[in-house]
């Protein structure tokens, strides 16, 4: 899956195509370049609100401070990338999610050169060829080790200057762009929304967020995972998304969210896009989703009003047995 989100940024350096005399547009590809960073923002800005504010209730967290890098290696012709943002090395700040850490320090500007990651310079780990996804996931593994070995991290930028940089716990998912396609999905560890789902489109954040969050949910829940033991049945799928769907609201309102744009999202994008018998083996219709969702709405309004937290750990009733296994119960 690495390998699909980054491939998809060849468009933006060339599409790949080998370097001719001809003149390179360098003003346009800065411009698809930082298309691509905002829809990067945007998710990065909703992934890290929703994975903080429901830290206290996700079954694993992990350190993090909010830091999005990137890598010229991933680009389809690095050295047009570096060119179209005045770099001389490969590595530089690809976001930091508002309100994390990071954007907090006020120093992890957007395309500023990174030289070191506490005591390694990830410029001179080896790279493959163009479109080389696997340095950069080593990139953000290593940031994660130093936050969890040491509870912090130092970054050294290419002016010299350094940032000290410590963590909060977030829920355990990365929150992963792909530079192409209308698909959102989640593997356990990943949530990977492509740049043409319609919801980019959504201008409430609210309403995006909720796309994010039914994502998130299957991360949350243990979907992959228990998909895995229990098969990928269409009967299994369509219980596991009715249970992503019922979580949306409790997430969202966790994160300061409205919980009702988990219905609005539902009923917008469901009335456009849900369509087609193939979908509907694995998922109910989208009129029945929204339903569902807002039927989780009087609990969730409930909590934040007793507590100011909406404590789905304890609170919210599951579809699954999580620790269900087709070979204990006999089922395939």
């Amino acid at each position: 899956m690495h390998r699909l989100v980054l491939a998809a940024l060849l468009a933006l350096t060339g599409a790949g195509a080998p370097v001719t005399a001809q003149p390179i547009d360098y003003a346009a590809e800065r411009a698809a370049i930082g298309r691509y960073q905002d829809a990067d923002q945007r998710l990065q800005d909703v992934g890290w609100q929703l994975a903080a504010a429901n830290a206290p209730y996700c079954p694993r967290v992990v350190p993090g401070i909010g830091l999005q890098l990137q890598d010229m290696a991933s680009y389809g012709v690095p050295a047009i990338a570096r060119a179209a943002l005045g770099l001389t090395r490969d590595f530089a700040v690809q976001t930091a999610a508002r309100g994390s850490p990071a954007a907090r320090a006020g120093v992890f500007t957007r395309n500023r050169e990174i030289v070191r990651l506490e005591r390694f310079d990830p410029n001179h780990w080896p790279a493959g060829s163009a479109m080389d996804w696997q340095r950069l996931v080593k990139a953000h593994d290593h940031v994660e080790a130093m936050l969890t070995e040491h509870g912090g991290i130092t970054i050294g930028f290419a002016d010299g200057a350094e940032a000290r940089v410590q963590p909060v716990p977030v829920c355990a998912t990365r929150f992963e762009l792909m530079g192409e396609g209308r698909k959102a999905v989640a593997d356990g560890s990943r949530v990977v929304i492509g740049m043409g789902f319609p919801a980019f489109d959504y201008p409430e954040e609210e309403v995006f967020a909720a796309l994010v969050a039914h994502e998130l949910a299957h991360n949350v829940l243990g979907h992959d995972a228990w998909l895995d033991r229990n098969g990928r049945s269409a009967r299994n799928v369509r219980r596991i998304e009715r249970e992503a769907d019922r979580l949306v609201p409790w997430l969202l309102a966790n994160a300061g969210y409205d919980p009702a744009a988990a219905v609005t999202f539902m009923t917008r994008w469901g009335s456009a896009h849900d369509a087609g018998l193939k979908l509907r083996r694995t998922h109910e219709g989208w009129d029945e989703r929204a339903e569902a969702m807002a039927a989780e709405l009087p609990a969730v309004r409930a909590w934040l009003t007793a507590e100011g937290q909406a404590d789905w750990a304890q609170q919210f009733r599951r579809e699954i047995n999580p620790a269900e296994s087709a070979a204990r119960t006999g089922r395939r």
